[in-house]
Parts: structure tokens; C-alpha cells; sequence
């Protein structure tokens, strides 16, 4: 199995994969793990990665270009673009490691470990432009529900957890099947079900709640230069210079980012809606 690390710190990965299972797994040809610089795939003679976002705010976002670039070096093919896009491998996967991604767990380990081929694309700074994750990621992943400088050791920690599983990694084989979460998932109360009802919240408490509801909310999409990229094209809101068109248009996105990779936190817009209607 192949795994790719795409970062703009490629030396972080120097100790990390250097020990224990992974080092065995490397030496005994079961793995092959690369490395690649981001900063290759640049132009300018300051190998700039990142812009500022559109729409203003704090931070600045990975742009487009290099990261399409980098993974399609590797792959050795084009993504293509918005006229025409070209599926990847059903054997690989590009995950783009994000706080906003789908949360990573054993059951997603065992699927990676039935593939041939992952690319992480490891972010950094205020975050990556959307358009990676849309458009040439196939999956957004998070490792839990807090926040990290880069997507360096996430992917180090995916890349260890998918070895052990693969054939031969351990010694003994059945040390990864009596072992914690390897039998099933977890189960999750689903507070949506038929004869629920979202408690209501009155009074004192309405304003506290608003402001933990938007601290549960994933991050919005971000985007930067250029607006016009192999034709997927930056938000016109973004464009406008409508501050509170602006504002809106992230909240919103917010909020179905939320429910599309994080179903479990969208339940506290049910709470908030709730108390907009009691006040």
C-alpha cells in the first residue's frame, strides 16, 4: 500500500514514521510512504502556497493551484476541470485533513486499509480553499472535535492506525480483531427520531446557548486567489463586498457543512431555532 503526504513541512514526517510498526511495516515492503514538498508546485520565486481569503477576514488559505498540481503529479494524470472531470482509482483515496471534515474513526481505518493508495493533503493556516475540497479531495476527514496548526500529524495518525490493520503488520493477526472498536461502531442516540422533541430553552439561558451553538458549528468555506480556477469560480457573494451578504452566506454554509460531515452537531440548530421562536 502507498500513502502520499502532501504538506508544506515535509520534514515533520522525518521521526514520526521512523519507529515501531510502521518502520517494520516500510522495511518489510508491506508500505511505501512518500513525501512531497508543496512548495515544488509554486511559481513565484517566494514558492508562495497561500492568499488571502475573499470575503475578508482573519488568516490566510492554501491555495488551488499547487495542491491540484501536487497530487497530480503523483497520480501521473489530470483531474481535469469544471467541463470535465476525471474519476479517480475506486482503489485510492485523496483525503484532505481538515477540523471540518467527517470525523475519522476504526470502521473508516478498515475501509482505508482495503485500498491500494491514500494522498493526504495535509492543511495549514486559516484553512484550504474550497474548491480542493470539492473538487479533488474525494473525502474531508477530521480526527476529533478540536483544532490543530496543520494536517501533519493527522495524517501521521491515519497512516498508523490503516498499517496495523493491513495483513502481516503485527505479528499476531488477531491483535487487531480484540481490540478497542473492533468489533462495531459505537451507536449514537438519535435525538431526531419519531417521538423526540428538542427541549426547549427559555429566558437566561437563550443567549448562552446561541453562542455554544456557533461554537459547535464547523468552520465555512473558505476561498482565495484566483477567483476563476479551471473554471470552478469563487461565490459572487464573496465578490461583492456585501459585508452582511457575506456574513449570511457563511453562516449559512456553516450550517450544511455541519449537517453534511457532522450530522451529530447539526441537531443544535434544531436548539437554536427553538429559542429564536421563544424569545
Amino acid at each position: 500500500m502507498r500513502f502520499d503526504l502532501i504538506s508544506i513541512f515535509p520534514e515533520f514526517f522525518t521521526g514520526p514514521l521512523e519507529h515501531g510498526i510502521v518502520r517494520k511495516a516500510r522495511e518489510a515492503g508491506l508500505i511505501e510512504i512518500h513525501v512531497q514538498d508543496l512548495r515544488v508546485f509554486t511559481k513565484d520565486k517566494h514558492r508562495t502556497v497561500d492568499d488571502r481569503p475573499f470575503g475578508g477576514g482573519e488568516g490566510m488559505v492554501l491555495k488551488p493551484e499547487p495542491l491540484f498540481e501536487a497530487v497530480e503529479f503523483l497520480l501521473g494524470n489530470s483531474i481535469g476541470d469544471a467541463a470535465a472531470k476525471r474519476e479517480l482509482d475506486s482503489k485510492a483515496a485523496i483525503v484532505l485533513l481538515s477540523a471540518a471534515g467527517k470525523r475519522f474513526t476504526q470502521k473508516t481505518a478498515r475501509r482505508y486499509a482495503q485500498l491500494e493508495r491514500i494522498l493526504f493533503i495535509c492543511g495549514r493556516y486559516e484553512g484550504v480553499d474550497e474548491r480542493v475540497a470539492e473538487h479533488l479531495a474525494t473525502e474531508e476527514v477530521s480526527i476529533g472535535d478540536f483544532v490543530l496548526s496543520g494536517g501533519e500529524l493527522p495524517a501521521a495518525l491515519i497512516l498508523d492506525a490503516v498499517t496495523r490493520l493491513l495483513p502481516g503488520a503485527l505479528g499476531n493477526e488477531a491483535s487487531s480483531q480484540n481490540e478497542s472498536f473492533s468489533q462495531t461502531e459505537p451507536v449514537q442516540a438519535d435525538s431526531s427520531a419519531a417521538g423526540a422533541q428538542p427541549r426547549e430553552v427559555r429566558g437566561e439561558h437563550a443567549a448562552s446557548l446561541r453562542e455554544a451553538v456557533a461554537d459547535l458549528l464547523l468552520d465555512f468555506p473558505h476561498y482565495t486567489r484566483p477567483a476563476d480556477f479551471r473554471g470552478w469560480k469563487v461565490p459572487d457573494v464573496l465578490i461583492g463586498g456585501n459585508h452582511a451578504e457575506v456574513a449570511k452566506w457563511r453562516r449559512e454554509q456553516a450550517l450544511a457543512k455541519t449537517r453534511r460531515n457532522r450530522p451529530d452537531l447539526a441537531m443544535t440548530e434544531f436548539s437554536q431555532n427553538n429559542v429564536a421562536n421563544r424569545e
